[in-house]
């Protein structure tokens, strides 16, 4: 949303999210919100408008914080160029989707994380379990919006179980069946945010994420397109992350459809996420225990869903090989383990 014709006053920056936790972090220079991003451009937003931004050679050659959207920059004075990236109060992260170990911020500073999902074959509870743990690092609200709730009659569905069946992944949470194509459910969303707080759209590809915004914005400002009739699938039609300003005083971010989910969290945010199997855990047997096949395991003996326990239990392998990987520490700790379990074996071979 372009903001050329604003007044030069510092209710601007309020309306985009400023508060005092940023402006204690700033001493000199012209603050700004990253609005897009496209390959080392950046569109800030300003008091007095929008600029084009590049980044500053000392930033680009050191180690501190790379630009995202919806960060909070800090311009120099005599041109624009982004010489400081300030702390995040959130960030939604991922695991590149390489075999190198790097982390890839899909947004900054945002309040609220709708998790998109449609329900015409796109509804998949072991990918929503895997954004709500995104969101739970992020430190971001998670809202699950079932989209294209219009079409569960036609499909068979049975709505108001899948609505609580999603409830119940994560304890408290809000799930709100909608229909972008018909404007079904989509006014509830403005209410969950106040001015200038921040929310992020994500989801797969073909979700309707970019029908959503438009429906909200009152405009087609997102290209969008059909699904593929063969399997429903979404083609990417956003192909950058990109902020915009509500007509009610909030602010929602596009982002593109991910193909792939790479968890970049901590073990204890995916115990946050799968608190009803923490609590089980709590009374196994053995103190390790790693709810496969251990005697008196609790969680292995309570009527949980396989498919939900198989989900919890692979993304922890995932966190432990990030873990190894981002912590030389634990990985010669677990290479000794190894070694000694190994060097046993050869010396004490099964008779």
């Amino acid at each position: 949303m372009s903001l050329e014709h604003v007044n030069p006053d510092h209710s601007q920056l309020e309306k985009l999210g400023w508060s005092s936790f940023f402006q204690n972090q700033i001493k000199t220079g012209t603050p700004g919100r990253v609005a897009s991003a496209n390959h080392g451009r950046f569109l800030v937003w300003t008091e007095t408008g929008e600029t084009d931004a590049s980044v500053s050679g000392s930033l680009r050659r050191s180690s501190s914080l790379w630009p995202a959207v919806g960060d909070w920059v800090v311009l120099r004075d005599d041109a624009a160029v982004i010489a400081s990236v300030l702390s995040r109060k959130t960030k939604l992260s991922r695991k590149q989707p390489e075999r190198e170990v790097r982390e890839q911020v899909l947004a900054a500073n945002i309040d609220v994380l709708f998790i998109v999902s449609g329900l015409d074959r796109d509804y998949n509870p072991r990918r929503i379990e895997r954004f709500l743990v995104l969101a739970t690092e992020s430190g971001a609200r998670p809202v699950v919006l079932l989209n294209k709730a219009d079409l569960a009659p036609e499909l068979g569905l049975d709505l108001a179980e899948i609505v609580a069946a999603t409830q119940r992944l994560t304890p408290g949470i809000t799930v709100l069946p909608i229909s972008a194509l018909s404007d079904h459910g989509l006014d509830v969303l403005p209410g969950l945010l106040g001015r200038g707080e921040t929310a992020a759209l994500i989801g797969s590809s073909g979700v309707g994420k970019s029908t959503i915004l438009n429906r909200l914005l009152g405009d087609e400002r997102q290209r969008t397109s059909a699904v593929r009739a063969s399997d429903n699938r979404g083609r990417h039609t956003t192909t950058s992350r990109q902020l915009f300003v509500m007509p009610g005083g909030w602010l929602l971010m596009d982002l593109p459809g991910l193909r792939e989910v790479q968890l970049w969290a901590t073990t204890e945010k995916l115990e946050d996420s799968f608190e009803d199997i923490q609590q089980l855990a709590q009374t196994c047997r053995f103190r390790d225990c790693t709810h496969t096949a251990e005697p008196g395991c609790a969680v292995t003996a309570a009527a949980l869903d396989p498919a939900r326990l198989a989900n919890y239990l692979k993304m922890q392998k995932e966190l432990a090989f990030l873990d190894r990987k981002t912590d030389p520490r634990l990985a010669k700790e677990t290479k000794a383990k190894w070694k000694a379990i190994e060097k046993s074996v050869r010396h004490h071979p099964k008779r």
